[in-house]
């Protein structure tokens, strides 16, 4: 008996398994494809995980070490990459070493990173685009870029918010409203931070809210 016809059914059915395997794995492809997270969904479950308490352990962190102790700093590059990249471009620089947080207002804010103790202002890098569209909220314990009234004129100054500020949130797209850029969040050294928002202030020449005895932000490193 010939073995041809054997021989063809075999062929035919290696075709068929090939094409059913080649069909399964297209469909599962595209099924893992559509379950992608958009890049909102992805920010959004970023900002979920904030709120949360969670750490990002592929984000920088950067130690602060102040005259009234150690402040630790996670940043979120994801969310601001382009203020993450200026902050950290002035630490490489060591550009905040020996400056102080010459802004202190109870329950509200502590703002650094631009002054020397003889409150010198220090020449700073051209300001930066405002990414307050991050949908970071200005949170207890965030961390922002300090600015003028305009919108993209923040440069090296920051602040640590006391409290929750939704005041400082982007609301609009107005001078008014845009808000103010949240880049990272302490997740150690709060304590200090609430110490130093204690502080008795005063006035220096036409700058207020200065702290009565310096606080000196000795320097910032990235760990």
């Amino acid at each position: 008996m010939s073995n041809k016809p054997v021989f063809f059914i075999f062929i035919v059915f290696s075709i068929c398994i090939c094409l059913t395997v080649l069909f399964v794995s297209s469909g599962k492809a595209k099924d893992e494809v559509k379950e992608l997270p958009s890049k909102d969904e992805e920010i959004n479950a970023r900002v979920e995980a904030r709120k949360k308490g969670q750490q990002d352990a592929k984000n920088p962190v950067v130690l602060i070490k102040t005259s009234k102790g150690d402040i630790t700093i996670e940043l979120f590059k994801n969310e601001a990459p382009i203020t993450v990249n200026n902050f950290l471009g002035y630490v490489n620089a060591k550009f905040y070493d020996n400056t102080i947080f010459h802004r202190v207002i109870k329950d509200f804010m502590i703002q650094g990173g631009g002054f020397t103790q003889d409150m010198t202002q220090k020449p700073a890098l051209p300001p930066i685009k405002n990414e307050a569209t991050n949908k970071i909220l200005n949170a207890k314990g965030t961390i922002a870029m300090a600015r003028p009234p305009i919108v993209d004129s923040a440069s090296s100054q920051f602040f640590i918010n006391l409290k929750d500020n939704p005041s400082l949130d982007h609301r609009d797209e107005s001078q008014q409203g845009y808000g103010y850029c949240v880049f990272g969040k302490v997740i150690k050294g709060m304590q200090v931070v609430e110490k130093i928002g204690r502080l008795a202030t005063t006035d220096k020449g036409h700058h207020k809210n200065v702290p009565a005895t310096p606080v000196i932000i000795e320097s910032v490193r990235l760990l």
